[in-house]
């Protein structure tokens, strides 16, 4: 099925801002967040390539340059990433090549891709749910997600809460990264049901021959309940919500929403 080109459906952009948004902090989380992910997925942690099938088969959708999935590829999770952006994707291969990772990365959009009962846990991670134009195609992601899981397989998703948005919502900032001067402004849109964002990327001197690169895109905001409901009329028997990686509840002291969908 052919989509609208979408504001994520842009490879220049992800060029231009994949290294303002991944940065070191981000990456330095990494084995973090795949032990929580592999917890939450009620998987062990260690010795799973010691298994005769080749250890649990992971999905991460909307994978991106592969952060959390080459660390659950060299923990022997046997992983397939799914994205749209061959950019992104080209650069998650060089990096298994390098490892010699044995990871199976797939270019497509995550309303297209099933894989019927094939994979033990999946995952949509670090606030890349609610892109698609349409609220419908959100929950296609969701239900597609639950056919390609085998049963007792779970979905976990990582994305910014609705409440937390509004809890600590800024009308903009600025920092200096990757040798840009970022300008953020955001604001709240039909009601807070999105959150528009217009990044403004400003080189530094020593950037040469660099440009300034503007890109204004909305994100769709669901509060956990709603998230919850999603993950329900998709087909999952259970969701748990949690305020962080640590397992600790949403509330008004959550960092962010995690939910896990779990296929009866």
């Amino acid at each position: 099925m052919k989509y609208i080109e979408e504001w994520f459906n842009d490879s220049i952009f992800w060029k231009n801002f994949a290294p303002i948004i991944f940065d070191d902090k981000h990456w330095a989380e990494v084995p973090d967040v795949a032990d929580s992910v592999t917890r939450l997925a009620g998987l062990s942690l260690y010795g799973l390539a010691s298994r005769g099938d080749g250890g649990p088969r992971a999905l991460d959708i909307c994978c991106g340059m592969g952060r959390i999935t080459a660390e659950l590829a060299r923990r022997g999770f046997a992983m397939t990433g799914v994205d749209i952006t061959e950019s992104l994707l080209e650069t998650a291969r060089e990096d298994a090549a390098y490892e010699n990772l044995d990871i199976e990365y797939v270019l497509a959009d995550a309303r297209s891709f099933v894989r019927p009962g094939f994979f033990d846990t999946a995952m949509n991670l670090y606030i890349s749910f609610g892109y698609f134009d349409k609220p419908e195609d959100d929950l296609l992601l969701a239900r597609n997600v639950y056919e390609s899981l085998k049963p007792g397989g779970t979905f976990i998703i990582e994305t910014l809460g609705k409440e937390i948005a509004v809890k600590d919502f800024i009308p903009g900032e600025w920092f200096e990264r990757a040798g840009y001067t970022v300008l953020t402004k955001y604001e709240a849109v039909d009601s807070w049901a999105g959150l528009k964002n217009r990044w403004i990327l400003i080189p530094s001197a020593e950037k040469l021959n660099a440009k300034r690169v503007e890109k204004t895109f909305t994100q769709r905001l669901y509060a956990a309940t709603e998230l919850r409901d999603l993950l329900f009329k998709a087909g999952f028997a259970g969701v748990d919500l949690y305020g962080g990686w640590d397992e600790r509840p949403y509330d008004q002291n959550a960092e962010m929403l995690i939910a896990v969908g779990r296929k009866s």
